[in-house]
């Protein structure tokens, strides 16, 4: 097994999303050494979005993908060394803090964890079988292989009523599938979605209904079961696609020995002039691992440049750098 290389620096940046990217832009503006880890998903959730429109500036054609891309050329421009590493393990209780990747140990004074959410399943035994043969989380990754076929969407918010909008354009049938009697998703989007069934009559929605079981071959999903709570009865879809997009959950996991956690949000604030601070001094939080109220692409980036200037400050009173 070939030895891991060991780096050390002032700051070190988990994730790769909007809170990540902003805090590496205001970091290197403050002339701090900086090492940026990307991640497992690069670019975060927002590279799953097929069109933003509230990003403020940018009112016409823009994907999750191009803005999360013009973020990284932006970071690019300055002198921020970004790793393509997963963190597996972390140990707050020494100083500086240390941090295990799969590919190389890091030890930094200073710590912005932006590692964002991921996305929730079912918890449904079959779904980790047909998970990539059938199941997917992201309709913009996926949606082209299913095209004029028939699919499945489950969820209520915003992500759900995108991708089936999104998905109604290249399916024959999306069946969108809600296990509550109304939407929680903003309101411009559902009345964009009764417009595409009005226009195109290829959605339906099962409202008050859950998925109780994925079935298949063991090679490829052809159909779900589905529990209406209305008729109180089982019942049966043939779909060739489901696409899950029911919420999403802090990756949070790997820190929650050392740092305060509750319903796996990172807890911060606990210092009122560095508001991103954790419960450790030194190590700050932002995005949607710390955010368990806005979760906006926009509110992510703010609170990644809040986390730089708390680090900045930390650092400066440390004299650790």
């Amino acid at each position: 097994m070939e030895k891991k290389e060991k780096k050390y620096t002032q700051q070190i940046i988990i994730g790769s999303g909007p809170a990540g990217y902003t805090a590496a832009i205001y970091s290197a503006r403050s002339n701090i050494k900086t090492i940026l880890i990307t991640g497992p998903n690069p670019g975060g959730q927002l590279i799953q979005t097929n069109e933003i429109e509230n990003w403020p500036g940018d009112y016409n054609n823009l994907s999750g993908i191009k803005l999360m891309d013009r973020m990284l050329n932006h970071v690019k421009k300055f002198s921020i060394d970004i790793r393509d590493d997963i963190i597996t393990s972390v140990n707050f209780k020494k100083y500086p803090f240390e941090l295990y990747g799969e590919e190389n140990i890091y030890f930094s004074t200073s710590i912005i964890i932006a590692t964002g959410s991921s996305t929730k399943l079912l918890n449904i035994p079959s779904e980790t079988i047909y998970m990539g043969k059938g199941i997917s989380t992201c309709a913009i990754c996926d949606g082209f292989f299913y095209k004029n076929k028939i699919i499945a969407v489950v969820g209520g918010g915003n992500s759900a009523l995108e991708e089936t909008i999104y998905l109604s354009n290249i399916a024959q049938t999306v069946h969108l599938i809600h296990r509550r009697n109304q939407f929680r998703a903003d309101k411009i989007l559902i009345n964009r979605l009764y417009t595409q069934i009005k226009n195109n009559k290829n959605i339906i929605i099962h409202f008050n209904s859950c998925i109780i079981d994925i079935l298949g071959d063991n090679i490829v999903m052809n159909k779900i079961q589905v529990y209406s709570e209305i008729e109180k009865k089982n019942y049966q879809l043939n779909i060739s696609g489901l696409f899950i997009a029911i919420g999403h959950i802090p990756n949070s996991k790997i820190f929650s020995k050392y740092i305060d956690i509750k319903d796996n949000y990172i807890k911060i604030g606990y210092n009122n002039l560095m508001k991103t601070q954790t419960s450790i001094p030194g190590i700050f939080a932002a995005g949607d691992v710390s955010d368990h109220i806005y979760k906006q692409a926009i509110t992510a980036a703010a609170s990644g440049c809040m986390a730089a200037i708390d680090a900045e400050k930390y650092l400066n009173a440390s004299k650790c750098n």
